[in-house]
């Protein structure tokens, strides 16, 4: 159990997961969206910089299915909301990998799915699917 303060309930051990690999118990979790970084960024790098606002549960970066690159934008779990405004409150419009980030709460839950769009095609690909800017996600 992580303690986080005065007033704030435990949160579960980071980095749980389920036999899949994925976080457990997501439905619960609080996604913020990340825009604006550089396509060098990793995902262990934005963990890093998020994790000292509190437990995350899962760091997501989206790769382009034809090239495997990344695209630009990520999502990064909290368990706790607070811990999730705290991390936005601090980090928009930082600069991280030498570009200014944008981060807000995500608009929508990650479908169960992936339906793929237009644009890049595929798994999570283009503007139709998760986060591809103008989209459900985006």
């Amino acid at each position: 159990v992580v303690h986080r303060g005065p007033g704030r309930p435990p949160a579960p051990l980071p980095g749980l997961r389920t036999m899949s690999g994925r976080p457990g118990d997501i439905e619960t979790m609080h996604t913020l969206k990340v825009d604006n970084i550089s396509f060098t960024s990793t995902s262990a790098a934005l963990r890093e910089a998020f994790a000292r606002f509190g437990s995350l549960g899962d760091v997501y970066m989206p790769t382009d299915y034809a090239t495997n690159q990344p695209r630009g934008f990520a999502f990064v779990r909290y368990y706790d909301k607070r811990d999730a405004e705290d991390a936005m409150d601090a980090m928009d419009g930082k600069v991280f990998d030498g570009r200014e980030i944008r981060v807000q709460f995500a608009l929508h839950k990650r479908p169960d799915k992936p339906t793929g769009g237009g644009g890049g095609g595929g798994m999570y690909g283009g503007g139709g699917a998760y986060g591809g800017g103008g989209g459900a996600y985006g």
